[in-house]
């Protein structure tokens, strides 16, 4: 069950409060991310998202975006490879290494990830009045924003930024 802050809350209330919400949401996206293993394109969805949404990158840009060890990324980076997904090609600044990026069959399994997700999220988000959708996507969004600006204080070092493109579509479509 939520819990309800006043809206003359200090900012130690609401920080209490929002911490509370936070761990309750990690644990529900915990329980969400196992179930998602079970599936076989579970570990393809992210490393797919960061190619797609932030464009060619070397292996170890990409373990660092997703906070994943290099040689986690190494293996999935391979099996997208042979199946396809993801393409390989030298990278012109420096030959030694490698960019790597979606193949058009890669983003097409992206696009086909996104869309699951974006369904269920729209059924348990329908019942929700639009005003209400925009200002959880705002927020949502300034939250994040504020973490990723933090993140050396709050998390020991710097942390992947996913580009805006939800909040974007949100703000100009959603709120009318």
């Amino acid at each position: 069950m939520a819990q309800q802050v006043s809206g003359t809350a200090t900012a130690a209330d609401a920080a209490t409060a929002l911490g509370d919400e936070m761990a309750r949401f990690m644990r529900l996206i915990t329980a969400w991310k196992q179930r998602s293993r079970e599936d076989p394109g579970g570990g393809d969805r992210l490393l797919l998202a960061r190619l797609v949404s932030c464009g060619p990158r070397r292996a170890t840009d990409l373990a660092a975006d997703t906070l994943l060890d290099l040689s986690t990324v190494s293996r999935q980076i391979r099996s997208l490879v042979d199946r396809g997904l993801v393409e390989r090609r030298p990278d012109p600044e420096d030959r030694r290494g490698a960019l790597l990026s979606a193949s058009p069959d890669g983003v097409i399994a992206f696009q086909h990830y996104r869309d699951q997700r974006n369904q269920r999220l729209a059924r348990m988000l329908d019942a929700w009045p639009a005003e209400d959708r925009y200002q959880l996507v705002r927020l949502f969004g300034r939250l994040n924003d504020d973490f990723a600006e933090n993140s050396a204080e709050l998390f020991g070092g710097p942390i992947g930024a996913t580009p805006p493109m939800a909040t974007a579509a949100v703000q100009q479509g959603e709120h009318q």
